[in-house]
């Protein structure tokens, strides 16, 4: 069992593994949250924890979507370095 805090409330989070790396998680959210908190005009805990989820979710799905790439911009990108050999070539 470890214990972290987040946003002001200690939780008791039972894992395997590291204990450390769940404390580095517990400060990841608890920075995000507070990132949020700043910027929104809200102090209801749980509205700031979604935003704050939504946020991450967000920077998953933005990480994993450049990982998996689009087609589109792959195809783009494709042509536009033939295009740059073919000047450097002088084709």
């Amino acid at each position: 069992m470890t214990q972290v805090e987040i946003f002001g409330q200690t939780y008791s989070v039972r894992a395997e593994g590291d204990s450390g790396y769940i404390h580095d998680l517990a400060r990841f959210v608890d920075s995000r949250m507070k990132e949020v908190a700043e910027k929104t005009a809200t102090v209801d805990t749980t509205k700031i924890a979604i935003l704050a989820a939504l946020n991450i979710s967000d920077d998953l799905y933005q990480v994993e979507k450049r990982r998996e790439g689009d087609p589109t911009d792959q195809k783009a990108r494709a042509e536009r370095l033939i295009r740059k050999l073919d000047d450097a070539l002088g084709l």
